[in-house]
């Protein structure tokens, strides 16, 4: 017996008798066999992968960053990050004319879960008055310590801890796979919530102490998880020629701000969210997004895509490498390094033709910004237009090509969400909108969504 109810309520059935004539449908055309055939040996991405379309995107570039050994995420959403330390190591690996240098990915990681517990914590101080069981509660004790982030998260930590060559604090099981020490330190906080909750009365001294005992626990299990930290190291060197470099007993602090010394107040993440709630020339943030309480406020410009691309390729020319979010399970074949509509030919495949523009995909919550990684290269055709650009990715050697992929230019316009640029690449009155007072979008808007 049906359990719908309403005019309508057998309207939605699936019949035998349309069964049967669905797999008329499939059945009637030769070619559907044989693209059966193909998916299900060799998985989906393989069968759909256009042999012609693939080579037309070839690995040579007009303009192109030359970078040290691939970096490998493993089994964490560290994309962000990664992203960010390959940028930074880049202008080390250019001041100092090394040959590869890799900064310590899990030290941003450390001090990132622990900015996020407390800043968790007091968010729970600062919504006392919601329900458990309401959206915005729900929604901000989800995945409080989540490992995705966004580029003004990574600016805060920087900010306030520095940075440390990997060899300094190396990657641990524990960074490489973080399921656990996630799962863990999401109870002990929703634990920690609960008490909070029922200190309503407590004077504010009691509650701020009683945040500073839970963080005490919290960074208790993350030194336990990925070790402590270290507050001061020896740094050394050595250059192409053999040339060493060679610092004792440096801050993380120190050794940003003289070897990087990328200026973070300069940089501006850039958007393109063309959809109808979204106007552009516009600055926006996201309520309760950020991980560093006394940190900046995550922060975008919202800009007509040409006008994006303009800055990145100007950046690249003038030698440095651009961080950018994108969604980059749309249209992208891992085996051959492609991020490409035609290429990726899943639509012909299925014989089907997906049809949201930008901006719609956004509004139906189909597509977002999921992952971040560094753009190396441009190729620029006779016309000084891109026509494909480089990736540095963070998924190992063996993705792509030797850790590399391309992305047509058209796949771009229609899936990178967010770069990060220096503000003196953009037009004077463009550099203008960016003190504009920002527009406060909810957390589960798609623009809040974190890499990872």
């Amino acid at each position: 017996m049906s359990n719908r109810t309403g005019s309508d309520a057998s309207t939605g059935n699936i019949s035998l008798e349309d069964i049967r004539a669905m797999s008329k449908a499939y059945r009637g055309k030769r070619v559907n066999r044989i693209a059966t055939n193909a998916s299900t040996r060799a998985g989906i991405a393989a069968a759909a992968a256009d042999y012609e379309a693939v080579n037309r995107l070839p690995f040579t570039f007009s303009v192109d960053l030359k970078q040290g050994k691939i970096t490998d995420q493993k089994n964490s959403g560290r994309c962000w990050i990664f992203a960010a330390m390959n940028t930074f190591r880049y202008e080390i690996m250019k001041k100092y004319n090394l040959e590869t240098f890799e900064l310590s990915q899990s030290f941003i990681f450390f001090y990132d879960k622990l900015e996020k517990a407390n800043y968790f914590l007091n968010n729970v101080l600062r919504t006392k008055d919601e329900p458990v069981d309401g959206r915005l509660f729900a929604f901000l004790s989800a995945d409080p310590v989540c490992d995705g982030g966004q580029w003004d998260m990574i600016a805060n930590i920087v900010d306030k801890y520095g940075v440390v060559p990997s060899y300094v604090y190396p990657d641990g099981k524990n960074s490489e796979n973080s399921t656990l020490i996630d799962a863990y330190l999401t109870s002990l906080l929703r634990e920690d919530a609960k008490k909070l909750r029922t200190m309503k009365k407590a004077s504010s001294k009691k509650k701020e102490q009683t945040v500073k005992d839970m963080m005490t626990d919290v960074y208790r299990v993350l030194a336990i998880a990925l070790g402590e930290p270290p507050s001061k190291f020896d740094l050394t060197l050595t250059d192409k020629d053999d040339k060493v470099t060679r610092e004792f007993g440096i801050t993380p602090k120190e050794f940003y701000d003289k070897y990087v010394g990328t200026d973070l107040d300069s940089r501006i993440s850039l958007i393109n969210a063309p959809s109808e709630d979204k106007p552009l020339n516009r600055t926006y943030t996201v309520r309760f997004l950020g991980n560093v309480e006394e940190g900046r406020k995550v922060k975008y410009l919202n800009l007509d895509m040409d006008e994006i691309k303009q800055a990145v390729v100007t950046q690249l020319k003038d030698g440095h490498p651009v961080w950018f979010g994108s969604d980059c399970m749309k249209f992208s074949l891992g085996k051959e390094g492609v991020f490409d509509r035609e290429a990726a030919g899943f639509e012909k495949l299925f014989d089907i033709k997906y049809g949201f523009t930008k901006g719609e995909r956004l509004t139906w919550y189909d597509s977002a910004m999921n992952h971040a990684m560094v753009i190396l290269g441009v190729n620029l055709d006779k016309d000084g237009r891109p026509d494909r650009w480089r990736i540095e990715n963070s998924w190992g050697k063996d993705a792509g090509d030797d850790g590399y992929y391309v992305a047509s230019d058209a796949w771009f316009n229609e899936f990178v969400y967010q770069v990060v640029v220096d503000k003196k690449y953009l037009p004077a009155k463009t550099q203008k909108l960016i003190d504009l007072k920002p527009i406060e979008l909810e957390p589960w808007d798609p623009m809040g969504t974190l890499a990872d």
